[in-house]
């Protein structure tokens, strides 16, 4: 690797007007301070394009690129497309990252031979949040490929979040977000894993992810059914192409059945049965074998148990407290 490796940091933006100068704040105050900064604004009607162009007039390092609307996928893709640097992370524009963010992960990244770098990231609500200490700042964890695709698949310790962590940029030079879906992020997580030696994790938490009512991923709508698609598609591919894999895409694959189920039966809006019976008929058909999986999360094991008396069981008895993680 490149001693002094160049990291293109890509942001994402549309209408973040209330949040996007605190998220380039924290990017343009990094320790590290070679970065590439790519802010893409995707069609921004708030002020928002305006704010992008201020920020590179202050700062060199930042590429403003303006585009017409095409989502979170199109607008990573555009930066993804015009990247020069070694290394890639991604921010989205109502978050933040620890002044540290780069440099922890790098040496991680260097220490480790890892292809992925990971951090720790947590929720907030408040407007200026401050980065908790968690105990375990030292601790680097090291997974090879086959361990961190199963992590991933089973929920255990590792997401599909594309933010939070530290490419190599190679491994995006055949690969880019599928356009109008969300859970985009999700698609592309096994080919990029398949290229990967090992992925390693740090204890220190670096990432701010910011909780808002127009967050996309704490409002229901049937679009979070996209995640059903996608799942549903790997499970597909899984069967035909790497069965190793195929067990542990059906616990990922239950657990979106359970979250849309019960996400969708606290929206009282609409009417969402046929997306509902689509969910109920997907625990019934994988239940049986992810109870007997050991290594199943217990979480899922807990709902299995509690869908065996009925749908309506099954969402009053889980329901009533259930709060969904990004």
């Amino acid at each position: 690797m490149n001693p002094k490796p160049l990291i293109s940091v890509i942001v994402p933006v549309y209408n973040a007007a209330a949040f996007l100068d605190q998220c380039l704040e924290s990017i343009t105050t990094q320790i590290y301070r070679h970065l590439e900064i790519l802010v893409v604004d995707d069609g921004s009607t708030d002020g928002s394009a305006e704010m992008c162009d201020r920020w590179a007039g202050k700062d060199e390092r930042i590429r403003v690129i303006h585009q017409p609307n095409g989502g979170h996928s199109a607008a990573r893709n555009a930066a993804l497309d015009a990247m020069t640097g070694d290394l890639v992370m991604m921010v989205d524009s109502d978050d933040v990252v620890h002044p540290a963010f780069a440099s922890i992960l790098l040496d991680v990244m260097v220490r480790t031979g890892a292809d992925i770098a990971v951090g720790g990231y947590f929720a907030f609500h408040e407007a200026k949040p401050e980065f908790p200490l968690t105990g375990n700042e030292m601790v680097t964890k090291r997974y090879d490929q086959h361990e961190a695709i199963l992590r991933v698949l089973y929920q255990q310790g590792l997401t599909h979040s594309p933010w939070g962590r530290l490419f190599k940029a190679a491994l995006f030079r055949e690969i880019r977000f599928p356009l109008g879906i969300i859970y985009e992020d999700l698609a592309i997580i096994y080919p990029l894993l398949k290229q990967c030696r090992c992925v390693a994790t740090s204890g220190f938490v670096l990432y701010g992810y910011r909780q808002h009512a127009s967050n996309s991923m704490r409002v229901f709508s049937p679009r979070r059914a996209d995640v059903l698609d996608v799942c549903e598609r790997l499970e597909l591919q899984f069967t035909q192409e790497d069965t190793q894999y195929l067990k542990a895409m059906r616990s990922r694959l239950l657990s979106a059945y359970f979250n849309i189920l019960l996400l969708s039966h606290q929206d009282k809006t609409t009417d969402h049965s046929q997306l509902q019976d689509r969910c109920w008929a997907g625990i019934k058909r994988l239940r049986g074998q992810c109870l007997i999986d050991p290594h199943v999360r217990l979480k899922n094991k807990m709902g299995i148990l509690a869908s065996y008396p009925g749908r309506w069981f099954l969402c009053s008895l889980i329901g009533r407290n259930y709060k969904p993680k990004p």
